[in-house]
């Protein structure tokens, strides 16, 4: 073992040793530590927001606010309306009934895991650290937070504010670069939460496995827009739209193809072009519309739309007239549709993290939902409509870790619903009481009569008529 980590073993083991002395803890410690974390993010919102525009280059106060920190306290916050609910022991029957009559007890306890290591992207750089964080705590475990080096300053800040407000042994940060990542994901967590790329998220896996660690994955893909044959076309291009262009597209839930009717393309994109239009009346330079993260990325996207354009497929920069084309300095890519893509085309392989938005024609709904199950189960399956019918073809012949109907991303923002992935877009799930469930462990206590019965004596040897009697009631159809 490595200085680097011999150090998070260290730590690790310093917050082991605290949850074993410490015992359970109960419902106002839990609510005090959730506190703690609302009370952060209003003090601090705008140092933090300011911290991710500087991170990103331009990326709009009003997107942060609503999206890292207001979703950040509303996660928190529901956590802890509802954690004294949440923590009360499940009763359940007994088996066979008959003890629970002679004063036999069952039931489920919900026991914190312990440590939880969470290891946040930059997309979302404070919500995917408090979203998790408000599940962690209110299940009454204790946290390590290793945020995303590729936003240095909001993950500096964060490492300060943390250490103000929680003693070391409750909740700490490690900032580093993929040395760290790597040596934070071989730790031996009661819990490890991972959010990012496939790639990296088999990784983060397979050192998981080395140490048995229970692990949370959400990794995205590719998540497909259906739009029906019936469906109003202003309100589905507008809203998809606004979901390709939240963040400049670098969203995991983010719409990331279109599957139109045919003979609907050419006015779909003419709806988009103008929903666009409406948000951005300027684009570069616009302080509305984030810049893609780094230089890499953005010559990734630029690299997506020219393979596209090689291979056929029709490209329209939704630009308002008169405004340069994408310029790498700023890196504020503009909103592109890829119309006529087809499957060679390296944007319809990779999950895009961008504004580029493939549409894809399809002629009746059957196959446009043979495109999606061609394909990884996604994180999220949209579908824009009126048909219930149609509606309940696409839910029940599809497979994702969510679903929103007329609209895209909305089902994350619903407190009371999971969020998840399923096969290769993520597994686990948290927000709201499956956070609580999905970082405790539901433990099962059996309290038996303390009393000697007759029917317990007849089931130790030496065995008589009374538990062959017993045995063939039970064993019958």
């Amino acid at each position: 073992m490595d200085t680097l980590e011999q150090e998070l073993a260290s730590i690790l083991q310093a917050m082991k040793a605290k949850t074993s002395s410490e015992g359970l803890p109960d419902a106002s410690v839990r609510i005090d530590r959730l506190d703690r974390c609302i009370g952060l993010l209003v003090d601090h919102q705008d140092a933090l927001i300011d911290a991710m525009a500087e991170d990103f280059g331009t990326r709009a106060r009003e997107a942060s606010r609503l999206t890292d920190i207001a979703a950040s306290i509303g996660a928190l916050k529901h956590a802890r309306a509802h954690v004294r609910r949440w923590m009360r022991p499940e009763r359940v029957s007994t088996t066979p009934a008959l003890l629970g009559l002679f004063g036999a007890r069952a039931r489920i306890e919900a026991q914190p895991k312990g440590v939880v290591g969470l290891i946040a992207p930059w997309n979302f750089p404070v919500f995917l650290v408090f979203g998790p964080l408000a599940g962690i705590l209110a299940a009454g475990n204790r946290a390590m937070i290793k945020p995303s080096e590729l936003t240095p300053r909001t993950s500096a800040l964060l490492k300060t504010l943390i250490e103000a407000a929680f003693a070391p042994d409750e909740v700490v940060v490690v900032t580093g670069g993929s040395d760290v990542g790597q040596a934070f994901a071989a730790q031996a967590f009661d819990h490890l939460v991972f959010t990012g790329g496939a790639r990296v998220g088999r990784m983060v896996l397979a050192a998981a496995a080395k140490t048995l660690t229970p692990v949370t994955l959400e990794l995205g893909g590719k998540c497909p827009a259906i739009v029906s044959s019936g469906a109003d076309l202003g309100v589905a291009a507008a809203r998809i739209m606004n979901g390709k262009t939240l963040n400049a597209g670098q969203i995991c839930l983010a719409p990331d193809y279109a599957l139109v009717p045919a003979d609907r393309v050419d006015a779909f994109a003419d709806a988009a072009s103008q929903a666009v239009a409406a948000m951005f009346p300027k684009l570069t330079d616009s302080p509305d519309y984030a810049s893609i993260i780094d230089a890499r990325s953005f010559s990734r996207l630029a690299a997506y739309v020219e393979d596209a354009r090689a291979k056929g497929a029709r490209i329209l920069e939704l630009r308002p007239e008169g405004q340069p084309p994408a310029r790498p300095e700023t890196r504020q890519f503009p909103p592109t549709l890829i119309l006529d893509a087809t499957p060679e085309m390296a944007v319809m392989q990779e999950e895009i993290f961008g504004p580029i938005l493939p549409v894809v024609a399809y002629d009746q709904i059957e196959n446009a939902v043979a495109h999606v199950n061609a394909r990884d189960a996604p994180l999220a399956v949209y579908w824009f409509g009126s048909d219930r019918r149609e509606r309940d073809f696409v839910l029940s012949h599809t497979r994702s870790g969510g679903v929103t109907i007329n609209d895209v991303i909305f089902h994350v923002a619903q407190e009371g619903l999971p969020f998840g992935g399923v096969g290769p877009s993520g597994f686990g799930a948290y927000q709201g009481r499956d956070g609580f469930l999905e970082f405790s462990h539901r433990r099962s206590i059996f309290e038996q009569v303390p009393v000697e019965l007759g029917p317990l004596r007849d089931l130790r040897p030496p065995f008589g008529p009374a538990i062959r009697k017993y045995l063939a009631g039970r064993i019958r159809r």
